[in-house]
């Protein structure tokens, strides 16, 4: 079934830098303290609004990871800065301007987390003028 929220733009994909801290931490150069870092807000945030992944925890290895996506953006007013679920991204994206998105992996056990991607969706600011236009 074909989604019908705006595309992914401007997408970035953090692979490389975690790849990168995970070298670190099993090299013994990071502590453990430092990697399983998550606070409260993104561990409840990852409860309720987080997506179920298939992935084994790299750190841990005991629990999936979690995928939890923050939005941020004007366009967004009193919501920005906030956890969203896949749903609600998707009504997002069609009823606002454009605004980024960051998709953190979280693990519920140990709290490791790592902005895994980025991305920015919504109405192009071309196309919300036109409608907002339209409406009037």
């Amino acid at each position: 079934m074909r989604s019908l929220a705006q595309p992914q733009q401007h997408v970035v994909e953090y692979g490389l830098q975690r790849r990168a801290r995970l070298a670190d931490y099993q090299a013994g150069l990071v502590a453990r303290e430092e990697i399983c870092d998550a606070d409260r807000f993104l561990l409840l945030a990852a409860k309720f609004h987080g997506q179920a992944g298939t992935t084994l925890c790299p750190v841990c290895a005991k629990e999936n990871l979690t995928h939890v996506s923050w939005v941020f953006g004007d366009a967004l007013g009193p919501a920005s800065g906030s956890a969203r679920g896949e749903h609600e991204l998707a009504q997002l994206s069609l009823a606002r301007g454009e605004f980024t998105v960051h998709v953190v992996e979280v693990c519920r056990g140990c709290s490791w987390n790592f902005l895994i991607r980025s991305y920015v969706t919504g109405v192009p600011k071309a196309r919300a003028k036109s409608k907002r236009g339209a409406s009037r």
